[in-house]
């Protein structure tokens, strides 16, 4: 028997302890504020309001005289060919964040099984030290065309030994979240994250491109650091605020990605991720220059509510949205969607 989003939610909350997500019905970080440890945002939690608010401004313009009955939302991407340009962001310690019934291992197996099963990628998020996250990464089990580990700006002998990981389980695309440096707990930790240069990232890319692998630069919200990470040779750049994470009172992604995207959109792959939450926002983010989008705090929610079929039956209904959205703009396939379709 078919389960549906609302059920999924509500086992969730059976799951997830309250005091580090309040699994609401819609995640815009009203209810857990400044909740770190947790699922929350920095300090007022001001950052992952606007994430959603940014989106929320924008509309969508309704055409229907047009002949877009039969839609197409799949996305080509490095050779791959994904059902919908909408992908798992990811989370590292999970267990410290959520504090539900699975363990790292346990939620990454689900999260990759889920994404498979509806045809899109999982990203996998980074853990302090070599063995944990190899003890995540073993769950790739042979699926690492399926899987997008973002590894944090450690200093250079962490970072190379977790590419290393990374390679040798068969993953071709890549990242770092170049604004995890701003993760308090972190700058503290035995191997602490650092704040990259330009010349330190260019090192890093031309590292990590020596084992064969694409390149995401995760945490922009410049058009001057869009085009650094250009320059540096990022396969794509991620417009991110680590989810409203590392600064409080910052700008929603919404709101800079169509100046990066029209500075660097023809050079790189733009993405964006922050206040995505239903199909309707992922069209709003194509419009606006993004190819491709990623979804974060909803699907860990999914995955805790059920192990077996929550991401999976969380990003069907994602697309059964875009689906819909792109019908009711006149979009037959991504490459028609445009801004004149938003105001």
């Amino acid at each position: 028997m078919s389960v549906t989003t609302k059920e999924i939610w509500k086992t969730a909350g059976e799951k997830i302890n309250k005091n580090k997500c309040k699994v609401c019905p819609v995640c815009d970080g009203k209810a857990c504020g400044g909740l770190i440890p947790g699922m929350g945002g920095m300090g007022s939690g001001a950052t992952f309001r606007n994430n959603i608010e940014a989106f929320a401004k924008k509309n969508l313009v309704m055409r229907v005289l047009h002949e877009a009955s039969d839609v197409n939302c799949e996305l080509t991407l490095w050779g791959r060919k994904l059902s919908m340009p909408v992908f798992a962001a990811p989370i590292g310690d999970i267990v410290s964040q959520i504090d539900g019934h699975l363990s790292i291992p346990q939620y990454t197996q689900h999260l990759i099984d889920g994404c498979i099963k509806v045809g899109t990628l999982a990203s996998i998020g980074d853990l302090i030290g070599c063995e944990p996250f190899a003890g995540a990464i073993a769950e790739i089990k042979g699926r690492g065309k399926s899987v997008i580990p973002f590894i944090k700006t450690w200093v250079r002998d962490e970072f190379v030994k977790k590419f290393e990981l990374v390679a040798k389980a068969g993953c071709d695309i890549c990242g770092t979240d170049v604004d995890s440096a701003g993760l308090a707990g972190l700058r503290n930790s035995p191997t602490p994250v650092n704040f990259w240069t330009a010349k330190e990232l260019s090192a890093c890319i031309k590292k990590v491109k020596g084992f064969g692998m694409k390149y995401i630069v995760k945490g922009i919200m410049t058009v001057e650091e869009a085009k650094i990470a250009v320059d540096c040779g990022a396969d794509a750049v991620l417009v991110s605020n680590h989810g409203g994470r590392v600064l409080d009172y910052g700008q929603g992604t919404a709101e800079v990605l169509p100046e990066i995207a029209q500075a660097v959109g023809k050079l790189t792959i733009v993405m964006v991720d922050g206040g995505i939450r239903s199909g309707a926002d992922v069209l709003k983010a194509l419009a606006l220059g993004a190819k491709a989008t990623l979804i974060c705090r909803p699907a860990a929610i999914a995955v805790h509510g059920d192990e077996q079929n929550g991401i999976s039956t969380y990003f069907a209904n994602i697309k059964n949205e875009l689906i819909h959205a792109m019908r009711m703009t006149g979009c037959k396939n991504l490459d028609e969607v445009s801004g004149k379709i938003i105001c």
